[in-house]
């Protein structure tokens, strides 16, 4: 055993100790974070028949697509932010706050988010679909599209 090995255990204790209450109370942030957002979007959208957020950008490979096929089908109270203008979006909007809260780092752009009454929102990540539409596959997009449509009727949820 190598002199520096016979510390580690002694290293990793305390750090464990000093860490574990605040992993705790970051986790207990981010769950009274999505419960306040919950509850700000049952107040502030289901009464204005407002269920859908769809995000997007002006990409080459998804734009004509999402002009042509999706846009027209979502509910006219959708509510859609365009990431290459994100410099724009305001800052207190819910659209936006949903958005960052949701849509994390990764295959968030084109992202749709579904607000269902009980239980936390569907979000539905069209990244990958639309790199194998790329690549001339397109039935991931059209199932993941099928189910994102199914997912509400006229601005009314159905799950």
């Amino acid at each position: 055993m190598t002199p520096g090995r016979s510390f580690l255990p002694f290293l990793l204790i305390p750090l464990l100790v000093l860490l574990l209450p605040l992993m705790v109370a970051l986790a207990i942030a981010w769950v009274m974070g999505a419960v306040v957002l919950h509850m700000l979007t049952l107040i502030l959208w289901i009464p204005a028949g407002r269920r859908v957020l769809f995000v997007h950008s002006n990409s080459p490979i998804w734009k004509a697509h999402i002009e042509t096929e999706v846009l027209p089908r979502l509910p006219s109270t959708a509510a859609v932010l365009n990431w290459s203008e994100r410099s724009r979006w305001p800052s207190w909007s819910l659209s936006v706050w949903l958005f960052r809260f949701y849509g994390g780092n990764q295959e968030y752009n084109p992202l749709a988010i579904v607000v269902r009454t009980w239980g936390p929102p569907k979000v539905f990540r069209f990244w990958k679909a639309f790199r194998d539409f790329k690549h001339g596959k397109e039935e991931p997009l059209r199932l993941l599209e099928a189910e994102f449509f199914g997912s509400f009727n006229g601005g009314r949820n159905v799950s």
